[in-house]
């Protein structure tokens, strides 16, 4: 029997498993942030940029601010994108994080129906916008999800001296998205980032009713997961995508998003030293 030629041989090695370097899968990156950046299409736009950069894939799990703190803490994400600053320096306080980095901020807005029965149309004040929808028990929708969005409304809420309860302060223990959709289904009032509310404001009954207020500015940060707590996350390419969110490219793309579809800007750059 005539013995197997090399190059059957090699053909044999393939098959039993012998990969070519060049079919080497790239790199996946988890990335724990805000439902805002997500819903509002932002990351659609930085996400691919990145990933044409360095070859690195960015999985994307999009919660609350508290949420994505949470899987953080818990080695479940490399890299996170907050809007939440107290509980991000607690974080990086307690060893977490590495550092916070400022990456961009918007605004928050209170929103409601055009028809406004607690009558709050261009007050000046949130807190003084919440306490009049107290007043009229008009209905009013909460993420109540913990994430950044929710702990500003408690804030506000907090300095209002009220403490929401009754049937007409509806928890939604969802994303902003979700909650939208549910103040406008009841007609209620909501606490939203702007730029989730432009992106959505085509299938909503909603208006926005109060803002400018210096209380309602709503920053976000990048924060890469501490290796030291947990050796397993991908310390590098988190390194480089908070990297990337501070460049001149990344803050360009951030200040030109929505100016074209939406007809205005969603995000303001914040980052200490754009690059």
């Amino acid at each position: 029997m005539r013995a197997p030629s090399l190059f059957l041989l090699s053909l044999i090695a393939v098959a039993a498993g012998g990969c070519p370097a060049s079919t080497k899968k790239s790199e996946t990156l988890t990335l724990a942030t805000t439902t805002s950046t997500r819903d509002s299409g932002l990351l659609d736009v930085l996400t691919p940029m990145f990933q044409r950069q360095t070859g690195t894939e960015v999985k994307v799990v999009a919660v609350g601010s508290g949420q994505a703190l949470a899987l953080g803490r818990r080695g479940d994400a490399d890299v996170l994108l907050t809007h939440a600053p107290q509980a991000e320096e607690q974080f990086v306080e307690e060893g977490h994080g590495v550092k916070r980095r400022p990456v961009m901020y918007n605004d928050f807005v209170i929103v409601g129906p055009k028809a406004d029965p607690a009558k709050i149309k261009e007050l000046a004040s949130a807190v003084e916008a919440f306490r009049e929808i107290t007043g009229a028990e008009a209905p009013f929708a909460s993420r109540g999800d913990d994430s950044g969005t929710h702990q500003q409304e408690m804030q506000i809420w907090k300095n209002a001296r009220i403490e929401p309860k009754g049937t007409w302060y509806l928890r939604a223990g969802s994303g902003m998205a979700a909650t939208l959709r549910l103040a406008s289904e009841k007609s209620a009032y909501a606490l939203t980032d702007r730029g989730t509310f432009l992106s959505q404001r085509r299938q909503l009954d909603l208006i926005i009713l109060v803002e400018g207020d210096r209380l309602l500015r709503n920053n976000y940060a990048v924060i890469v997961v501490n290796p030291r707590k947990h050796a397993h996350v991908k310390h590098q390419a988190a390194e480089q995508f908070a990297e990337f969110l501070l460049s001149r490219a990344a803050q360009d793309a951030i200040a030109q998003f929505g100016r074209a579809e939406y007809g205005e800007q969603l995000f303001f750059p914040n980052a200490d030293s754009a690059k």
